[in-house]
């Protein structure tokens, strides 16, 4: 029996191409992967080592905590005065006892009005409001360079209506730290 060269040739070629189609057909008939089972959260119980403290909420000051006193900020006036009602007398004084024993503390006294009026009148009755409230604020012991005031007029309602309520809630001092 003759050899033919180039059939052996063709073998060898022919056999290293078969293992490596073989090789990948292998390959891509992988079975499928198992895709995991969801995890349901299970309740876990609070954790032991954190202070009770920190689930409270925090607050920039104590004038944004509701159940501070310091968080009555605003003093309403009646109609075209500056008079301070004494049922506000309270809230001032605690405040000036605040700004006393905190002498880094500086406040804004914002002087609002209602619409009512022209816009400089509202202006001026603004600062007297806030001058009103300065003055006693002072007079109960606080230094003057922590008091500022400033008047909005009818710039800034706290309430856009046009009524005798609406105008009741703008009539104000509000205090700003």
């Amino acid at each position: 029996m003759t050899t033919n060269p180039k059939g052996l040739r063709a073998r060898a070629l022919i056999l290293p191409l078969v293992v490596l189609a073989c090789a990948f057909a292998a390959g891509c008939t992988s079975a499928p992967k198992q895709l995991p089972e969801p995890v349901t959260p299970q309740p876990t119980a609070p954790a032991t080592t954190a202070p009770l403290e920190t689930t409270r909420p925090v607050y920039a000051g104590p004038w944004e905590d509701p159940s501070n006193p310091l968080y009555q900020r605003t003093i309403y006036f009646d109609y075209d005065t500056a008079e301070i009602k004494p049922e506000y007398l309270p809230v001032l004084r605690t405040h000036a006892r605040y700004l006393g024993t905190n002498t880094g503390v500086k406040a804004t006294l914002e002087g609002h009005t209602d619409e009512r009026g022209t816009r400089e009148y509202n202006l001026a009755l603004g600062d007297q409001r806030a001058e009103s409230v300065r003055r006693l604020m002072i007079a109960d012991g606080v230094p003057p360079n922590q008091l500022s005031t400033l008047s909005y007029g009818e710039e800034r309602p706290a309430n856009p209506g046009h009524s005798e309520q609406a105008w009741r809630l703008n009539r104000r001092v509000v205090i700003q730290y």
